[in-house]
């Protein structure tokens, strides 16, 4: 009867006292959204965004980089210099890179599967992997370009506390001190001595 399945599937759902199937519902249901992963998917759902495609794509292009130049490296060089895999790599790791920051500004502008949220947990761990290959594993960070400025801008804060005390004590009027002497009284010697002469 039309009219009684939703109470049919209600009581087959909740019909255990531990009512398994439904905590196992909640839990798949909980763990997609908290992974983000419809933001892998067309709008629809249907498959794989084609900007997850792409990543995907480059991150397995940057893994078989790495890989490639890893095992002609590993015969002559100690496990610490890695330094082919920085050099060879550097193009596809920027790409990836690249790519990864847009779509997490595409991703806050509602991207390809309409939700505006995180970046699915796939795009995220395969990102954070490729990270910690390049700067932990194989030290291949490049220095920053902003070090030369940064310098400069704290070298400027910190000297001015100096610039302004110094500036203070050169333009403050120096004030100089002048002492005034006391008047004293004379003795009383000298007082009897001038009634003396008038008397």
């Amino acid at each position: 009867n039309s009219s009684e399945s939703h109470n049919c599937a209600k009581s087959i759902l909740t019909s255990d006292r531990l009512q398994i199937v439904v905590t196992l519902s909640g839990f798949f249901n909980e763990t997609w959204e908290a992974a983000n992963c419809a933001n892998c998917l067309k709008n629809n759902s249907e498959g794989l965004s084609n900007s997850t495609v792409e990543f995907l794509d480059l991150f397995n292009k940057s893994l078989t980089c790495f890989e490639h130049n890893l095992q002609g490296q590993m015969v002559y060089l100690s496990p610490n210099n890695y330094t082919e895999v920085c050099k060879n790599c550097n193009e596809t790791y920027r790409m990836l890179n690249d790519l990864y920051n847009n779509l997490q500004r595409m991703n806050r502008q509602g991207g390809e599967s309409g939700h505006s949220a995180h970046l699915c947990i796939d795009v995220e761990d395969a990102m954070n992997i490729t990270r910690k290959l390049w700067s932990r594993t194989f030290n291949c960070s490049v220095p920053c370009s902003d070090t030369v400025p940064v310098i400069a801008v704290s070298s400027f804060i910190l000297f001015l506390p100096v610039v302004f005390y110094l500036s203070s004590f050169l333009h403050s009027k120096q004030k100089k001190r002048i002492l005034i002497l006391p008047k004293r009284i004379q003795s009383n010697a000298s007082l009897v001595n001038i009634q003396e002469k008038y008397s």
